[in-house]
């Protein structure tokens, strides 16, 4: 429907073109042949030739110039008289003298029922106008073009047929991807996530539609992974304690052991049954966040003071040598408008992770720096780091790595929950860097002062 309208459109616009320059082009030849005649008709001597002489001059030129019609041409004296006209035409005894003085050389008059277009020019002798060759065509003969009309119909209708052709074509082109795609968004429903999809399409678009939905399926098949990994890691997690605090405490009911060594089993039995409120607590603060329940309570503090007492106790805590904590702080005072305790939850995970990830004599960095609007908090390690493949993954929620899901227990919650916190904060959590030498985790705060 586009195509057939936008070309009737052309066709309209291209016939009006048509007949205003055919009416154009055959109005100045018209002139050209009145101007000439003008300058023959009169000889030597000043006298106005007439007869067979001019009537066969005429049809002459009209043949030469391949005038289509034939107009009607008269000569007229000075007074308006008609002194020679075409043989059939006799129904004009003589013209207007306003008409014949009119300095337009060509003039659109309406005589009769129709429209006329006059054209004159000037015979003259010496000076002298003499009379004039008029000649007379009607407006509906100027703009007849069916020679015209029938190329342009020829032509739009090979522009619409190929048009057609092309939008037929491109479209099935197009849509064949588009039913590719549907077809994996079905296989996705009932559970297939590794579909095959085209490469080689050649439109952005459609090209930019199978990478996304090719990076959709590839991301539904690791979180469908994660899933198995999470269900069977926290079905672990959670039956470790469980079946160590029924074994010891079976044992204490049974008086396997008693005295001192029951005492144990009690302490042992109580640290698993804290360990196991720990990670129920830690889904349960997870999904309230996740929830938007946790709310934020921002307050004024002492920048340098407060870090200094965070990693103080934390190598408390830890049991941490601070001879191997290397804090650097700006020289100047910093006050900033936070949560404190929602930053010291993300850092103390930070410093968490580096100590795990420590092998033998390593050391912790944490360093603070003032950019602008912001501070930047880099907790550095020289521990094993974190393998190339893992790094896009370590903020997923529930993953673990492979080097640490073995020796570190856990729930993979830790990252996921400490981006949660600082993008709350208006902040940003992001892996700078890691390698074999080490990790360079960063922590950006926004400055309010």
């Amino acid at each position: 429907m586009t195509l057939c309208i936008g070309l009737l459109i052309i066709a309209f616009i291209s016939i009006l073109w048509i007949r205003h320059t055919n009416l154009e082009n055959r109005l100045n030849l018209t002139q050209f042949l009145a101007e000439e005649a003008a300058d023959r008709v009169v000889d030597s001597n000043g006298t106005i030739l007439q007869g067979r002489f001019f009537s066969v001059y005429l049809e002459e030129r009209q043949k030469l110039l391949n005038m289509d019609s034939k107009p009607f041409t008269f000569i007229v004296n000075q007074y308006g008289t008609i002194l020679y006209s075409d043989p059939n035409q006799n129904q004009y005894q003589r013209f207007s003298l306003s008409l014949l003085q009119d300095p337009e050389s060509i003039q659109e008059v309406t005589l009769g029922e129709g429209e006329i277009y006059v054209v004159k020019a000037p015979i003259e002798f010496e000076g002298q106008v003499l009379g004039w060759v008029v000649v007379l065509q009607a407006k509906g003969e100027l703009t007849k073009t069916n020679q015209e009309y029938n190329l342009l119909a020829i032509l739009l209708i090979s522009l619409a047929l190929l048009g057609w052709l092309v939008i037929y074509f491109l479209s099935q082109r197009i849509a064949r991807p588009i039913h590719l795609v549907a077809d994996a968004a079905n296989q996705i429903k009932t559970g297939n996530y590794n579909v095959e999809l085209p490469t080689n399409a050649k439109e952005k678009e459609v090209a930019e539609l199978i990478a996304s939905f090719k990076d959709m399926s590839e991301k539904l098949d690791q979180l469908e992974a994660l899933r198995a990994e999470l269900l069977a890691g926290i079905t672990h997690e959670l039956k470790t304690p469980v079946t160590s605090i029924s074994s010891l405490t079976q044992a204490i009911k049974d008086e396997v052991v008693t005295g001192e060594e029951a005492k144990e089993f009690l302490d042992i039995s109580l640290k698993e049954t804290n360990r196991l409120q720990k990670m129920i607590q830690d889904l349960l603060d997870f999904n309230s966040f996740s929830a938007g329940s946790i709310s934020i309570k921002k307050e004024e503090i002492h920048f340098q003071e407060f870090i200094q007492d965070v990693t103080h106790q934390w190598s408390v805590i830890r049991d941490y040598p601070e001879s191997k904590l290397y804090v650097k702080l700006p020289s100047t005072s910093l006050w900033m408008k936070t949560d404190p305790l929602r930053v010291e939850q993300v850092l103390l995970n930070l410093l968490n992770n580096a100590q795990d990830s420590l092998q033998g004599d390593g050391f912790i960095s944490l360093e603070v720096n003032v950019h602008s609007d912001k501070v930047i908090i880099s907790v550095a390690d020289t521990g094993i780091g974190v393998p190339l493949n893992e790094q896009e993954l370590i903020f997923e929620r529930f993953y673990r790595g492979e080097q640490k899901k073995h020796k570190v227990r856990g729930l993979g919650l830790g990252l996921p929950f400490s981006k949660m916190i600082v993008k709350a904060l208006g902040g940003d959590l992001y892996l700078k860097e890691s390698s074999s030498r080490g990790t360079v985790m960063c922590l950006e705060l926004p400055l309010l002062k």
